[in-house]
């Protein structure tokens, strides 16, 4: 079930330029002040459709497709955690909607992506948790359609 009302209370950083709540979303981009930023979701790891060295990836089009309809055009809620930008130069952001739906989790619960775990987190086992039963459920990427059931360890991104 989606995270509904405020983000938790946890050690988040809120960069002040963006304490404005609200910024308008495009997939993978947000509007600032009027500038496309590239975002990052935190702990996120989706199959690839955009790489220039690699091909579409199984169940990317589907992945993309879901964040697109979850987000563009509306209004979010950036929350940051302990690194505001990566070596790209990209938001690192927890995203929330208006509704308040925490879009990270909501991407790995629904088995479009899985908790990308290289880095620490604040909500890293929590999204652990929303990837095992999305494969015990057997949604999205580990379903039927999706092709992915390995049991066991997390499949992590360099796997599939």
């Amino acid at each position: 079930m989606p995270r509904k009302g405020p983000a938790p209370k946890r050690p988040l950083v809120v960069d002040p330029v963006y304490q404005s709540p609200l910024v308008t979303a495009l997939v993978n981009k947000v509007l600032l002040d009027g500038k496309k930023e590239k975002v990052r979701l935190i702990g996120v790891d989706t199959p690839e459709t955009v790489h220039p060295n690699k091909p579409v990836e199984h169940y990317g089009q589907e992945a993309t497709a879901f964040t697109k309809t979850m987000v563009e055009g509306k209004l979010v809620r950036l929350e940051y955690d302990s690194q505001q930008r990566d070596r790209y130069g990209r938001l690192l952001a927890y995203v929330y909607l208006e509704d308040g739906t925490f879009l990270n989790k909501e991407i790995i619960r629904q088995g479009y992506g899985f908790a990308y775990t290289r880095f620490p987190f604040t909500f890293m086992e929590e999204f652990r948790a929303c990837e095992k039963q999305a494969r015990e459920k057997k949604v999205g990427l580990w379903g039927e359609k999706g092709g992915l059931s390995r049991e066991g360890d997390m499949i992590t991104h360099d796997e599939i």
